[in-house]
Protein backbone atom coordinates (compact mmCIF):
# COMPACT_ATOMS: atom_id res chain seq x y z
CA UNK A 1 0.00 0.00 0.00
CA UNK A 2 2.89 2.35 0.76
CA UNK A 3 4.22 2.09 -2.83
CA UNK A 4 0.77 2.95 -4.18
CA UNK A 5 0.45 5.98 -1.91
CA UNK A 6 3.98 7.17 -2.71
CA UNK A 7 3.32 6.73 -6.44
CA UNK A 8 0.06 8.72 -6.17
CA UNK A 9 1.78 11.51 -4.24
CA UNK A 10 4.62 11.68 -6.78
CA UNK A 11 2.45 11.43 -9.92
CA UNK A 12 -0.45 13.64 -8.80
CA UNK A 13 1.87 16.01 -6.95
CA UNK A 14 3.91 16.52 -10.09
CA UNK A 15 0.73 17.18 -12.07
CA UNK A 16 -0.50 19.57 -9.35
CA UNK A 17 2.54 21.77 -10.01
CA UNK A 18 0.71 23.21 -13.00
CA UNK A 19 -1.83 24.63 -10.52
CA UNK A 20 0.86 26.17 -8.28
CA UNK A 21 1.97 28.76 -10.81
CA UNK A 22 4.49 30.46 -8.51
CA UNK A 23 6.23 27.20 -7.60
CA UNK A 24 6.25 26.13 -11.24
CA UNK A 25 7.71 29.47 -12.34
CA UNK A 26 10.43 29.18 -9.68
CA UNK A 27 11.37 25.69 -10.88
CA UNK A 28 11.42 26.81 -14.52
CA UNK A 29 13.64 29.73 -13.47
CA UNK A 30 16.11 27.40 -11.75
CA UNK A 31 16.03 24.48 -14.18
CA UNK A 32 15.13 26.21 -17.44
CA UNK A 33 12.10 25.20 -19.50
CA UNK A 34 13.82 22.09 -20.88
CA UNK A 35 15.16 21.01 -17.49
CA UNK A 36 11.76 21.50 -15.90
CA UNK A 37 10.08 19.38 -18.59
CA UNK A 38 12.65 16.61 -18.17
CA UNK A 39 12.25 16.60 -14.36
CA UNK A 40 8.45 16.75 -14.68
CA UNK A 41 8.39 13.84 -17.13
CA UNK A 42 10.81 11.74 -15.06
CA UNK A 43 8.88 12.30 -11.82
CA UNK A 44 5.57 11.55 -13.60
CA UNK A 45 6.90 8.32 -15.12
CA UNK A 46 8.41 7.14 -11.83
CA UNK A 47 5.16 7.99 -10.02
CA UNK A 48 3.09 6.18 -12.65
CA UNK A 49 5.33 3.10 -12.45
CA UNK A 50 5.02 3.12 -8.65
CA UNK A 51 1.22 3.38 -8.92
CA UNK A 52 1.08 0.38 -11.25
CA UNK A 53 3.52 -1.70 -9.23
CA UNK A 54 2.08 -0.61 -5.87
CA UNK A 55 -1.49 -1.37 -6.90
CA UNK A 56 -0.40 -4.77 -8.20
CA UNK A 57 1.35 -5.59 -4.91
CA UNK A 58 -1.70 -4.33 -2.99
CA UNK A 59 -4.08 -6.48 -5.07
CA UNK A 60 -1.88 -9.55 -4.62
CA UNK A 61 -1.26 -9.34 -0.91
CA UNK A 62 -2.89 -6.48 0.95
CA UNK A 63 -6.50 -6.24 -0.25
CA UNK A 64 -8.75 -4.35 2.19
CA UNK A 65 -12.45 -4.48 1.36
CA UNK A 66 -14.37 -1.47 2.71
CA UNK A 67 -17.76 -2.13 1.12
CA UNK A 68 -19.21 -4.51 -1.48
CA UNK A 69 -20.69 -2.70 -4.46
CA UNK A 70 -23.73 -4.27 -6.13
CA UNK A 71 -23.13 -6.16 -9.38
CA UNK A 72 -24.99 -3.55 -11.45
CA UNK A 73 -22.27 -0.99 -10.65
CA UNK A 74 -19.83 -3.05 -12.74
CA UNK A 75 -22.15 -2.75 -15.76
CA UNK A 76 -22.65 0.96 -15.13
CA UNK A 77 -18.88 1.45 -14.94
CA UNK A 78 -18.49 -0.31 -18.30
CA UNK A 79 -21.01 2.06 -19.89
CA UNK A 80 -19.54 5.14 -18.21
CA UNK A 81 -16.17 4.28 -19.70
CA UNK A 82 -17.53 4.58 -23.25
CA UNK A 83 -17.48 8.41 -23.40
CA UNK A 84 -13.99 8.40 -21.87
CA UNK A 85 -12.48 7.03 -25.05
CA UNK A 86 -14.45 9.48 -27.21
CA UNK A 87 -13.25 12.35 -25.01
CA UNK A 88 -9.65 11.16 -25.19
CA UNK A 89 -9.89 10.87 -28.98
CA UNK A 90 -11.38 14.41 -29.10
CA UNK A 91 -8.86 15.94 -26.70
CA UNK A 92 -6.67 17.36 -29.48
CA UNK A 93 -9.22 17.42 -32.27
CA UNK A 94 -10.28 21.06 -32.11
CA UNK A 95 -13.82 20.01 -33.06
CA UNK A 96 -17.20 20.70 -31.50
CA UNK A 97 -16.76 18.07 -28.76
CA UNK A 98 -13.51 19.67 -27.65
CA UNK A 99 -15.06 23.14 -27.73
CA UNK A 100 -18.18 22.10 -25.81
CA UNK A 101 -16.30 20.20 -23.11
CA UNK A 102 -13.33 22.62 -23.03
CA UNK A 103 -10.99 20.12 -21.32
CA UNK A 104 -11.89 16.64 -22.62
CA UNK A 105 -8.99 14.83 -20.95
CA UNK A 106 -9.86 16.18 -17.49
CA UNK A 107 -13.52 15.22 -17.96
CA UNK A 108 -12.39 11.75 -19.09
CA UNK A 109 -10.31 11.36 -15.90
CA UNK A 110 -13.27 12.46 -13.76
CA UNK A 111 -15.65 9.99 -15.43
CA UNK A 112 -13.05 7.18 -15.29
CA UNK A 113 -12.38 7.76 -11.58
CA UNK A 114 -16.08 8.04 -10.69
CA UNK A 115 -16.96 4.89 -12.63
CA UNK A 116 -14.25 2.94 -10.84
CA UNK A 117 -15.12 4.39 -7.42
CA UNK A 118 -18.73 3.21 -7.67
CA UNK A 119 -17.75 -0.28 -8.83
CA UNK A 120 -14.83 -0.94 -6.45
CA UNK A 121 -15.18 -0.89 -2.68
CA UNK A 122 -11.62 -1.60 -1.60
CA UNK A 123 -9.20 0.75 0.15
CA UNK A 124 -6.60 0.74 -2.63
CA UNK A 125 -9.25 1.50 -5.25
CA UNK A 126 -10.66 4.32 -3.14
CA UNK A 127 -7.18 5.84 -2.77
CA UNK A 128 -6.30 5.37 -6.46
CA UNK A 129 -9.54 6.51 -8.08
CA UNK A 130 -10.39 9.04 -5.37
CA UNK A 131 -6.94 10.61 -5.73
CA UNK A 132 -7.32 10.98 -9.49
CA UNK A 133 -10.85 12.35 -9.11
CA UNK A 134 -9.74 14.95 -6.55
CA UNK A 135 -6.81 16.00 -8.75
CA UNK A 136 -9.00 16.31 -11.89
CA UNK A 137 -11.60 18.43 -10.06
CA UNK A 138 -8.90 20.73 -8.64
CA UNK A 139 -7.16 20.98 -12.02
CA UNK A 140 -10.41 21.98 -13.74
CA UNK A 141 -11.13 24.64 -11.11
CA UNK A 142 -7.57 25.92 -11.47
CA UNK A 143 -7.90 26.15 -15.25
CA UNK A 144 -11.17 28.07 -14.93
CA UNK A 145 -9.54 30.61 -12.63
CA UNK A 146 -6.28 30.93 -14.54
CA UNK A 147 -6.01 34.04 -16.66
CA UNK A 148 -4.80 33.68 -20.21
CA UNK A 149 -5.95 30.08 -20.77
CA UNK A 150 -7.70 29.99 -24.10
CA UNK A 151 -10.68 27.75 -24.62
CA UNK A 152 -11.67 26.72 -28.13
CA UNK A 153 -14.83 28.28 -29.49
CA UNK A 154 -17.66 26.04 -30.56
CA UNK A 155 -18.25 25.53 -34.27
CA UNK A 156 -21.89 25.37 -35.38
CA UNK A 157 -22.09 21.66 -36.09
CA UNK A 158 -20.14 18.45 -35.78
CA UNK A 159 -17.07 18.33 -37.95
CA UNK A 160 -15.34 15.35 -39.48
CA UNK A 161 -12.92 15.52 -36.52
CA UNK A 162 -15.84 14.95 -34.14
CA UNK A 163 -17.17 11.97 -36.09
CA UNK A 164 -13.65 10.55 -36.25
CA UNK A 165 -13.27 10.97 -32.47
CA UNK A 166 -16.61 9.22 -31.90
CA UNK A 167 -15.70 6.36 -34.22
CA UNK A 168 -12.21 5.95 -32.80
CA UNK A 169 -13.55 6.21 -29.25
CA UNK A 170 -16.14 3.48 -29.81
CA UNK A 171 -13.58 1.13 -31.33
CA UNK A 172 -11.01 1.82 -28.59
CA UNK A 173 -13.64 1.35 -25.86
CA UNK A 174 -14.71 -2.01 -27.27
CA UNK A 175 -11.15 -3.29 -27.77
CA UNK A 176 -10.04 -2.12 -24.33
CA UNK A 177 -13.11 -3.45 -22.49
CA UNK A 178 -13.23 -6.77 -24.35
CA UNK A 179 -9.54 -7.68 -24.51
CA UNK A 180 -7.07 -5.15 -23.12
CA UNK A 181 -8.59 -4.56 -19.65
CA UNK A 182 -8.40 -8.26 -18.66
CA UNK A 183 -4.95 -8.60 -20.24
CA UNK A 184 -3.40 -5.42 -18.80
CA UNK A 185 -5.35 -5.02 -15.56
CA UNK A 186 -6.25 -8.63 -14.83
CA UNK A 187 -9.97 -7.90 -14.41
CA UNK A 188 -12.55 -9.03 -16.98
CA UNK A 189 -15.21 -6.31 -17.44
CA UNK A 190 -17.06 -7.48 -20.52
CA UNK A 191 -20.36 -9.29 -19.70
CA UNK A 192 -20.09 -13.05 -19.97
CA UNK A 193 -16.33 -13.16 -19.58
Amino acid sequence: MLLLVFGLVLFLGTHALTMARGVRAGLVGRLGEGGYKIAYTAASLIGFALIIHGFGVYRASGWVQIWSPPVWTKHLALLLNLPIFVLLAASNSGGRIHAAVKHPMLLAVKIWATAHLISNGDLGGILLFGGFLAWAVMARISLKRRAGVSVPTSPGSFTMRDWSAIGAGLVLWFVFARWLHPWLIGVAVWPGR
